[in-house]
């Protein structure tokens, strides 16, 4: 990998993990809401799930492999 990609790879991970911690700011203060639109908590817990394993991805990408 590139360190021009590498840098990029790493700015989209800030930009992820920030988001992540939003939506879960976020989905805390529904939680407490108990008129909270339970449709939007899902929606909202299915994107931090989704961007959970985004992350996972970008970050295997940024360890580099090891020969044998």
């Amino acid at each position: 990998m590139y360190s021009q990609d590498i840098e990029a790879t790493r700015r989209r991970l800030e930009e992820l993990r920030l988001e992540h911690r939003d939506l879960d700011e976020i989905i805390d203060r529904l939680a407490l809401d108990p008129t909270a639109d339970q449709l939007q908590v899902r929606r909202l817990k299915k994107r931090k799930l989704a961007l959970k394993d985004v992350i996972a991805k970008l970050e295997s990408e940024l360890i580099p492999d090891l020969n044998a």
